[in-house]
């Protein structure tokens, strides 16, 4: 029984170390050379489903890791705060204003209170954005990645521009990551699937619905 008791918790370990590594490598993938320092930053973050009037824990945690993005050395920083009422009556993106404002962030935000899919919070950031000399998404690592790969599908010229952000640290949050790593991947081959444009941009006319919207569309 002991052996089976070690065997068990190696294991469990073992998965928790898989996660932890699958989360680092994401973090720091699809990322551009965009420079903070003595000009304008944009740190986005992805809302997540909230049911209630107050932050959930997963939208807690996504605006600190945002604000723990922030470069010191950047001349100005702004929260780019994505989400629309998804799960409640309350859009994701005013829940994360306020704990932002919670937590002692007295910048400048801007919000997007319509956005329902990733694909969207990056389509109704991109106006939002483009004024940044540095962008950087916040979510879980999996998820910030996934938001990466849509600006450079929809505007690989802001993509350009991309920054690492501080949402992964080790040891943070190790429960939930094995989870976070199958769900990531599993939304990650779904948008490829999807037929996800590629990596060029034609130009501000563009159509920024999802392939699925598009296909969606045509067929209607």
């Amino acid at each position: 029984m002991r052996w089976l008791a070690l065997a068990a918790l190696l294991a469990v370990l073992a998965t928790l170390l898989w996660a932890e590594l699958v989360h680092w490598r994401a973090s720091g993938r699809r990322l551009g050379d965009g420079q903070a320092a003595g000009g304008r930053e944009a740190v986005v973050v992805l809302g997540f489903k909230n049911r209630g009037a107050r932050p959930n824990q997963v939208n807690r945690f996504r605006v600190r890791a945002a604000l723990r993005s922030i470069d010191p050395d950047a001349r100005e920083t702004v929260l780019v705060l994505c989400g629309g009422a998804v799960g409640g009556a309350v859009p994701e993106a005013e829940l994360l204003e306020r704990h932002a404002r919670e937590l002692g962030f007295t910048g400048e935000v801007r919000l997007d209170r319509e956005s329902r899919t990733t694909w969207e919070n990056i389509a109704n950031a991109i106006p939002l954005v483009e004024d940044a000399d540095a962008i950087k998404i916040v979510s879980d690592a999996l998820h910030a990645e996934k938001g990466r790969a849509c600006l450079w599908a929809l505007r690989p010229d802001l993509a350009a521009r991309l920054r690492q952000g501080a949402e992964h640290r080790f040891g943070e949050r190790s429960l939930v990551k094995p989870w976070t790593v199958l769900h990531g991947r599993r939304r990650m081959r779904e948008m490829l699937a999807e037929g996800v444009p590629a990596l060029t941009w034609a130009g501000r006319d563009r159509d920024l619905r999802s392939p699925r919207e598009q296909s969606r569309a045509a067929q209607s």
